[in-house]
C-alpha cells in the first residue's frame, strides 16, 4: 500500500483544487470549481470542516473532507451516532485513477478518523459507482439510499 499523507487545504490551493474539479471523471458528481471554491472558502472561516489535500510522495492528488455528520442536518445522517464524523472526496489527477489509490488514500484518512470517532459515514451519489466501489473496497458498508437535504437519493455508507 502506498505511503498516503493529508495536508490542510489553503487558500493558495484554489487554482489545483478548481483544476481538479474541471476534469471529465469529476464531471456530474460535483459542481463547477468556482462554485465548489466559494464554498469552500465560506468553510474555511468557520473551522466547522477539516479539508485536506491527499498526497503520495509529496505529490497532490485528490481532496478530502470530514465534519461532524450532524452539523449541516443532513437528514440522510440523522439515525446515526451523535459523534459519526462524515467525509466527502474526490481524487483529482486523473493519472492516479483505476490503480487503488481512490480507496487507499481514503482507508488512510478513515484509519486517522477512527482513532477519535465511531464511526465514519459518506454518501455517494447511488449512480456514481467508482465512487461506491472505492468506499467499499476502503471498508465502508452500505447501508440504504435515503433522501439527502435537497431531496436527491444518495446512498448512505458507513465505516464502523
Amino acid at each position: 500500500m502506498a505511503d498516503y499523507t493529508f495536508r490542510k487545504l489553503t487558500r493558495d490551493d484554489k487554482p489545483l483544487f478548481t483544476g481538479w474539479l474541471s476534469n471529465p471523471h469529476i464531471d456530474g458528481w460535483w459542481g463547477a470549481g468556482d462554485v465548489e471554491w466559494r464554498l469552500v472558502a465560506k468553510d474555511m472561516e468557520k473551522d466547522i470542516v477539516q479539508m485536506h489535500i491527499a498526497m503520495i510522495d509529496d505529490t497532490p492528488f485528490a481532496y478530502i473532507q470530514d465534519y461532524n455528520a450532524h452539523a449541516f442536518e443532513a437528514p440522510q445522517y440523522a439515525d446515526q451516532h451523535p459523534d459519526a464524523r462524515a467525509i466527502d472526496t474526490f481524487l483529482g489527477d486523473p493519472a492516479y485513477l483505476g490503480k487503488g489509490h481512490g480507496s487507499g488514500y481514503i482507508a488512510a484518512r478513515v484509519s486517522e478518523l477512527r482513532r477519535t470517532f465511531p464511526v465514519v459515514l459518506t454518501d455517494p451519489d447511488p449512480k456514481n459507482t467508482r465512487a461506491i466501489a472505492a468506499y467499499t473496497r476502503a471498508g465502508f458498508d452500505p447501508l440504504d439510499i435515503r433522501p439527502c437535504e435537497d431531496g436527491d437519493p444518495v446512498l448512505v455508507m458507513r465505516c464502523s
